[in-house]
């Protein structure tokens, strides 16, 4: 947008917080804004998550997807609505509920929302509403409860007309799964019938070949008879090469068959009959040339294996009264089963198994496909049509939303405001007998705040669930004496809940004049209480480290040495003393020489002079600080980009930030069962004793003013000369 762009709209202006900031009255500002100088908006993006505004409205205004807006989103914002509005300037009204009168049906967009919105409150039982709201947009699952075809492209079994159809529904979603449609039932897409009879023709091909006498060479039982014998096929390959080794050489036989010393270690065990400890044992006794016991003599871990390929692979091929396989016998039944591992191996289609070949076929040789097909083409037809009521939400959000946001971006009027919040203000703090209502969310302590010229306190607030916030406070009013990281308060947020909140990091900047006016006699007697301290421990080092030399004296008075000869006194020293105490007395004889020089009324002038040279230059430097503070650095915590220099100053600040007042109409009683009575008794005494001074040194200066003057304070002051007689004329 450039700043030579052709002005044909009237702006208003308002200024607030020291900054000029555009007004925003009518539907006729907001369809030109986008004409509007950017310089002269006060933000310039802001993000979309971390506000008190509806996220899900955000995110439609955000086009591009980056997770901020942006002036062009803002501006396209309102142009999409301004098309199905008649009004533009409603948008400004904040209103939740959309008037239906308020739609524009004079453009094709705005008809379509204005039947879209009337068939949403039919949907709800609201029929003879007349406007419709974002709650009741956004309740899809009764909206369109009523249909079960509803423009989304996934038709759910209850769609179906008949039986056979909602079985294939079923089927498909068993098989390759399904998709959630707009009420929440899982349904079928076009996308996934493709690939359900993609696997289906795949399936059925693969299961066609399996018949075939040289595969299924046990017919329908060969399937299960195949798992039975690939289940022991390695335990008897091994059963017979151990066997094929001790005829080799009879010297293996004892290896071959396990230590004795590994059956008494099982023995000493509480065994079962599967245990894993003998499953890894051979099949039966290795001896050079045995057959291979089905029944008895087994391996008790494999007993049930075995007994299993004698039912269902031994017994069809060589008959019941085989129950033993010599190793010939084994190699052929491998042979026997090879086509058919063969085939398994090459399986396609493997997700629609479960329907079993005969489902399959009756799917393949139906006309469910075509009648599925046409349902979903039905479907899809409704697409323009339920489309629309997705812009009924849109526009019911904007028609809710887009005030409070054009006022916190082309302007900070809610800011500024004592009615209203900004959206970046998340809550209240409660912290050291005050309310902060400058609460921005932030990610974590921001570097550039400290340019806000602000006392920010940036805290970690909790709830229970593990639910974590960071907030950046502000304090405009009071005093940062009892402000330090690790202090403890309680947050509200704008939904009403309370956090726990603790401060873990500071930008320490003046809070107020009057914080400054003190801040000078406070560091002083902070000084005094720290180099008292100090001399407090070290007296108490002296005194231990005297204590420690005269217990040593003690324990060692038999070997102490002969007293040392005291020092002599160091003249230059004592002079040096004497000097010092000359000139301090010299100074202080001087100083109350101009005192007592000074008159009655200019007492109190010193003394504000004197409360000036000492917090002047505080109050100045605050002064200037708190001139200068701004909103925008702290916003940068939050993803802001602040454009316009928006300023805090010192009444503004003081609104917002509350001090603990007592209600209108309280009784206060200054009765306090637990006060220090001797503290207050020595406090009176002082300040008696100080007022006493203060007179005595007066009623002196009185009497040294008056004998100064050659008159005494109990004799009349002389009358003043006669003025000379004027000249004769």
């Amino acid at each position: 947008m450039s700043q030579n762009t052709p002005q044909t709209h009237s702006w208003k202006f308002f200024r607030s917080g020291g900054l000029d900031q555009v007004t925003l009255e009518t539907g006729a500002d907001l369809l030109n804004l986008e004409s509007l100088d950017q310089k002269l908006w006060v933000a310039l993006s802001c993000p979309i998550k971390g506000l008190e505004i509806d996220e899900k409205t955000l995110a439609l205004i955000d086009t591009d997807g980056d997770g901020r807006i942006r002036v062009p989103e803002l501006c396209g914002a309102i142009k999409w609505a301004a098309i199905r509005l008649k009004e533009a300037g409603d948008l400004l009204k904040g209103s939740d509920s959309l008037p239906l009168s308020a739609i524009n049906d004079a453009t094709t967009e705005g008809r379509a929302v204005l039947a879209s919105a009337k068939q949403i409150l039919a949907n709800l039982g609201k029929k003879e509403a007349v406007s419709v709201s974002v709650v009741d947009s956004c309740d899809t699952a009764k909206i369109f409860a009523a249909n079960s075809l509803n423009g989304d492209g996934v038709v759910p079994p209850q769609a179906a007309m008949d039986e056979e159809t909602k079985a294939l529904i079923a089927d498909i979603i068993a098989c390759v799964g399904g998709v959630a449609d707009l009420t929440g039932s899982i349904g079928v897409t076009a996308e996934k019938v493709e690939a359900f009879f993609k696997e289906l023709a795949a399936y059925v091909t693969w299961a066609g070949k399996g018949t075939a006498p040289e595969i299924a060479v046990l017919g329908e039982a060969t399937g299960a008879a195949f798992e039975s014998f690939k289940a022991v096929r390695l335990k008897v390959d091994d059963y017979f090469a151990r066997c094929r080794l001790a005829a080799f050489d009879a010297r293996a036989l004892s290896a071959l068959n396990r230590q004795e010393t590994e059956y008494l270690a099982i023995a000493a065990k509480d065994m079962t009959i599967t245990a894993a400890e003998v499953a890894g044992f051979p099949l039966a006794r290795i001896e050079p040339g045995k057959p291979l016991p089905l029944l008895e003599g087994a391996n008790p871990a494999w007993a049930y294996a075995l007994a299993q390929l004698h039912t269902a692979v031994v017994t069809p091929i060589f008959g019941a009264g085989k129950t033993s396989l010599a190793e010939s016998e084994w190699i052929a039944l491998c042979r026997k089963f090879s086509a058919y591992e063969a085939w398994i191996g090459t399986k396609a289609g493997a997700a629609c198994e479960k329907l079993g070949p005969a489902r399959a076929q009756s799917i393949i040789a139906g006309s469910g496909r075509e009648a599925l097909v046409a349902l979903i083409a039905q479907d899809k037809a409704l697409e323009p049509e339920f489309k629309a009521i997705g812009d009924v939400e849109r526009l019911a959000r904007y028609y809710r939303d887009l005030r409070a946001l054009l006022h916190n971006f082309v302007n900070f009027a809610d800011f500024y405001s004592r009615d209203r919040w900004a959206i970046f203000q998340a809550g209240t703090l409660y912290l050291d007998s005050r309310s902060t209502e400058l609460c921005v969310r932030v990610d974590g302590p921001n570097a550039l705040a400290a340019m806000s010229k602000a006392y920010i306190a940036f805290c970690t607030c909790t709830r229970p669930g593990g639910l974590t916030m960071n907030i950046a406070a502000c304090f405009t009013q009071g005093d940062s004496d009892y402000l330090f990281v690790g202090r403890h308060g309680v947050f509200y947020d704008r939904k009403g809940r309370d956090w726990d909140a603790v401060i873990t990091s500071i930008v320490d900047n003046p809070i107020s004049i009057r914080q400054a006016f003190w801040s000078p006699y406070k560091k002083f007697v902070r000084m005094i209480e720290e180099q008292v301290a100090k001399r407090a421990a070290a007296a108490e080092a002296a005194s231990g480290a005297k204590l420690a030399t005269a217990a040593e004296k003690t324990a060692n008075a038999d070997k102490s040495k002969a007293p040392e000869p005291p020092k002599k006194v160091d003249v230059g020293a004592v002079a040096a003393i004497g000097v010092a105490i000359t000139g301090a007395i010299s100074a202080l004889t001087l100083i109350l020489g101009y005192v007592f020089q000074l008159k009655a009324w200019q007492y109190p002038l010193v003394l504000v002079g004197l409360i000036l040279v000492i917090s002047a230059p505080s109050m100045i430097i605050a002064w200037l600080k708190l001139r200068q503070r701004t909103l925008g650095p702290i916003l940068e915590g939050n993803g802001w980009a602040v454009n316009g220099r928006v300023a805090i100053n010192i009444p503004f600040g003081t609104a917002l930030t509350d001090l603990a007042v007592l209600p209108p109409g309280s009784h206060r009683s200054l009765e306090d069962p637990y006060e220090d009575k001797e503290a207050v008794k020595r406090r009176r005494q002082t300040i008696l004793l100080v007022v006493m001074l203060a007179l005595a040194a007066l009623a002196i200066w009185i009497r040294y003013d008056r004998i100064k003057s050659g008159h005494y304070f109990w004799q009349p002051a002389p009358p003043s000369a006669a003025a000379p007689a004027a000249p004769a004329s």
